[in-house]
């Protein structure tokens, strides 16, 4: 059974920190390029970041310098490490998972993804 299970969101303030995890099971995880993407509310959905099967990296403008995406293939886990996060940042936090393309493609497109992950809420607010 193939399944993406993201976690690790939450409320923190602005200026705080949070690691989102996107745990793949039942499918080779090495095999793929994994995307985070998120909606906030009103809005369409985003790419925010995407990392290719050998772990060349993606970052919309808005989050480069503060957020960081990783892969760990032995823990079958993808990571999204968020810092200096500003209200603007709330949304709900979706990862995916799709055939190797080029990953600014893969963010900035947003189609013909293979899977998708249940979602993690992320809010930023004082």
């Amino acid at each position: 059974q193939v399944q993406l299970v993201n976690s690790g969101g939450g409320l923190v303030q602005p200026g705080g920190s949070l690691r989102l995890s996107c745990a793949a099971s039942g499918f080779a995880l090495d095999r793929y390029n994994i995307g985070w993407f998120r909606q906030a509310p009103g809005k369409g959905r985003e790419g925010v970041s995407c990392i290719s099967y050998s772990g060349m990296t993606y970052y919309t403008d808005s989050v480069k310098g503060r957020f960081t995406i990783s892969r760990d293939n032995a823990k079958h886990t993808v990571y999204l490490q968020m810092n200096s996060l500003k209200p603007e940042d709330t949304a709900v936090y979706y990862c995916a998972a799709r055939p190797p393309i080029n990953v600014q493609e893969m963010c900035i497109r947003r189609r013909n993804m293979d899977y998708w992950g249940n979602g993690t809420l992320v809010t930023v607010s004082s």
